[in-house]
């Protein structure tokens, strides 16, 4: 179908035509109701799959490494936290490969198709790896290994180091296969529905996408309640088959809906590898520059070099001005270069934000847990990772808040702003939560040098303060803040900044920085672990933090995100005076 005048070759715009009245096929003005006229059957398909995928994601991860500590696996708890680390980073670390995928072979839908068929492939081994049967043909018989917790030891005794001699990884093949085929599915995902469904909306206006990211990472955080409320509670208490089985039809509806979508979806073809251009033209550029030098050596033609020396390192590359490649590809790797410092500075942003499920889950087991009533015999206490639902719940609360009364008025009075403000404020509320836990943390180990309280959680006994759980609230709460702001104008800046050819591949880099974001926290951690620094070393009680400084690191990162805001401020203020520039250049352009 003939989409509108301007549109990509081979674009299919079922919808642009499916409009009424005299907006048909075009955005009504102002953002308003009618933004998504027309649209909203795509967007809902958009956002239902997301939520599903979502309930699958944290499906595995929640309880993952509860599974693996626990019959008949019984790996050792750094065996089973390795899985979920290597997990979450290939999630990550893959998305740009998921971006170039789409960009230069399959473009974001067939992507997104086959993304969510080998999501489902993985998916299934986990309820074969759960129930015993299907483990056993998979696995094999299991290998008795007689181990020791250390944890469960009196808190007097003298522990010894946790050893893994002769502990082996029982079907750690199908275990990582299936978590592998996953992790890649999910980096490839990440990496292409955003930009796929912001393109439904494109057209309509920047306040269409915007609302449509407030409505994206809505569904997200939907998803995320409904598996860590539900689906987590399941497999802890009822039956890790039940609870993988679950997610595992959460994927293949999501499959379905995105099947059935395409007769709605806006689709685009692939357009050519962004990547690819770029190492190509950076190549260029480089030895281009080296080549000038060598001869600005030469006194003698000085004056036939001033006009080039006056180019910028990528103009040279441009075929006006004797370079192989096209004024809009070389324009495109301009743009990315110019976003790639938004993405580093949020490199501490995102080292802050995954803390929430380690080191604060880590200092929730050591506080006053409370214990829930229930019909059964055996006593349940309360989730510490029930804690981040707190995050979760604030966003879907705020979020409609925000994009039906905050937004709004900000706008008719010229006050809504650009999307690097936001992320700065949110960058704001993480130092602010990283701060608060640090305060928690040391106002909880001035409490457990006089008195500890003994708290069974699972089969572990951990040695807490006698202070309420009920006091991390307010970092969670602040972590939550800090969502609304930084990482849904980071979603909306990456797709917004990024050249059209270049979208799922700048979105996978924006997930990838993400990804580095969270092991930069796990190498801070391991360098504050050393004994010459020592904070997280507790070499007399190797299950509780009581001798450790848990507190000097929260400090150290709220240090560290203060600094990087500082430092973002200066370039958000430049990038958007060049930006306003540009516009402006190019309306006069225009007129």
């Amino acid at each position: 179908m003939e989409g509108p005048r301007g549109a990509d070759p081979g674009e299919r715009s079922p919808l642009l035509g499916s409009g009424s009245g005299r907006w048909r096929g075009r955005a009504p003005p102002g953002g308003g109701p009618g933004s998504f006229q027309g649209r909203r059957l795509a967007c809902a398909a958009v956002l239902l799959a997301e939520l599903l995928e979502r309930v699958a994601f944290y499906g595995i991860t929640s309880n993952l490494v509860l599974f693996l500590n626990g019959p008949p696996y019984s790996w050792e708890g750094a065996q089973a936290s390795q899985a979920l680390l290597i997990f979450m980073g290939v999630t990550y670390l893959v998305s740009p490969f998921g971006g170039w995928l789409a960009d230069a072979l399959l473009g974001k839908f067939g992507t997104i198709l086959l993304s969510l068929a080998l999501y489902l492939l993985g998916m299934l081994a986990f309820p074969a790896l759960a129930a015993s049967g299907p483990r056993q043909a998979l696995c094999g018989k299991i290998a008795l290994v007689s181990l020791e917790n250390a944890s469960s030891l009196a808190a007097n005794a003298t522990l010894p180091p946790c050893s893994q001699e002769g502990a082996g990884r029982y079907c750690s093949v199908a275990v990582f296969a299936g978590l592998a085929l996953v992790g890649l599915s999910v980096g490839s995902v990440k990496a292409n529905i955003t930009p796929f469904g912001a393109d439904q909306v494109k057209d309509r206006g920047p306040e269409a996408t915007r609302r449509f990211f407030n409505w994206f990472y809505w569904s997200i955080n939907l998803g995320a309640i409904v598996s860590l409320g539900g689906v987590a509670y399941i497999q802890q208490n009822v039956s890790f088959v039940i609870g993988y089985i679950i997610p595992t039809v959460c994927i293949g509806i999501s499959f379905m809906v995105f099947l059935c979508g395409q007769s709605f979806f806006i689709t685009k073809p692939p357009d050519g590898s962004a990547f690819t251009d770029m190492f190509k033209i950076l190549a260029y550029s480089c030895c281009s520059r080296k080549r000038s030098r060598e001869l600005r050596t030469n006194s003698e033609i000085q004056e036939v070099l001033q006009q080039p020396r006056k180019q910028s390192l990528f103009e040279m590359a441009k075929m006006s001005h004797g370079g192989p490649f096209r004024e809009e590809k070389v324009e495109d790797v301009k743009a990315l270069v110019k976003i790639i410092p938004v993405f580093l500075a949020l490199i501490p942003y995102w080292t802050v934000y995954f803390q929430m499920q380690t080191t604060y889950v880590l200092q929730s087991l050591h506080l006053k847990i409370p214990a829930i009533s229930n019909v059964t015999t055996r006593i349940h206490t309360f989730p510490a990772a029930w804690l981040t639902m707190f995050d979760a719940v604030l966003i879907l609360i705020l979020i409609p808040l925000k994009d039906k009364v905050v937004d709004p008025i900000l706008k008719r009075n010229g006050l809504l702003p650009s999307s690097l403000k936001r992320i700065a404020v949110g960058m704001f509320f993480v130092m602010c939560s990283a701060f608060a836990a640090g305060i928690l943390e040391g106002n909880r180990l001035s409490i457990v040098k006089v008195k500890t309280i003994n708290q069974t959680i699972g089969n572990v006994t951990y040695y807490a303060a006698d202070l309420p759980i009920w006091w991390q609230i307010p970092q969670y709460v602040l972590i939550g803040f800090s969502e609304i702001f930084a990482s849904i104008a980071g979603l909306e800046f990456a797709y917004s900044a990024a050249p059209k050819s270049m979208q799922s591949a700048i979105m996978g880099l924006f997930f990838f920085f993400s990804g580095i974001g969270s092991f930069v926290g796990s190498g801070l951690l391991a360098l504050v672990s050393i004994n010459a620094i020592g904070w997280m070393s507790n070499h007399t009680d190797f299950g509780n933090i009581n001798g450790c400084f848990l507190n000097y690191y929260f400090f150290l990162l709220a240090a560290i995100q203060g600094a990087t805001l500082l430092l973002f401020l200066i370039v958000s203020v430049k990038y958007d005076r060049q930006r306003s520039r540009t516009n402006g250049v190019t309306a006069n352009g225009r007129t």
